[in-house]
């Protein structure tokens, strides 16, 4: 399993395409998935997060715990079932993303609390941390679309990437995490993914 992680803007669904298209020219059966998904909890987080249903930060962040808990098990689309029929799991987001986004006002224990139950059942064998400034961040996200979801704005940005920061010295300790400087050019940024890639692939 795979993951990508960064804050919005970071340039992670271009690199998720990328690598599941290299992966699959390797002959490997990859299944893309992301969270918030776009199932039943995830659904209803993602009108929150646009603004379309409102919900204090506690709930929200067990919101986002509950999916995860779908997304880990479920029979049909649950990666511990993906994985187990032979396919690359590539997923955009998972633990990290709600340590650095949920816990702004909930505070870090809360979210791993609420988190304990995934992270024991499902570790990923690769974190991929794009590193990206939160201005660059912004003006990518911008160029792309006018209207900003919860998230989006430079202070918030960098606030989530300092509590990534955080989240990383408390629970990296085992963790596979590879740092890469999504600032340089996208075949940049490709070519140190399909590297730090190959390394789980040949070990």
């Amino acid at each position: 399993m795979i993951v990508f992680e960064g804050i919005d803007g970071s340039g992670k669904s271009t690199q998720v395409r990328w690598l599941a298209e290299w992966l699959e020219g390797r002959g490997i059966q990859v299944h893309r998935t992301f969270e918030p998904t776009d199932y039943r909890i995830g659904s209803l987080l993602r009108r929150i997060l646009t603004g379309k249903e409102s919900a204090d930060a506690a709930t929200v962040a067990a919101l986002f715990a509950a999916d995860r808990l779908d997304h880990i098990p479920h029979p049909e689309y649950g990666m511990q079932a993906i994985l187990a029929r032979g396919e690359c799991v590539i997923c955009d987001r998972y633990l990290f993303s709600s340590y650095a986004y949920n816990s702004a006002e909930t505070g870090l224990d809360y979210v791993a609390d609420a988190n304990r139950l995934a992270r024991e059942t499902l570790r990923a064998d690769l974190t991929l941390y794009l590193e990206q400034t939160p201005a660059d961040a912004l003006a990518r996200i911008l160029a792309k679309r006018s209207a900003t979801d919860l998230y989006e704005k430079e202070e918030t940005l960098a606030g989530v990437q300092a509590r990534y920061e955080a989240a990383f010295e408390r629970f990296g300790k085992g963790e596979h995490l590879v740092r890469i400087a999504a600032g340089k050019e996208s075949d940049v940024v490709s070519q140190q993914v399909r590297e730090a890639v190959e390394q789980i692939l040949d070990a």
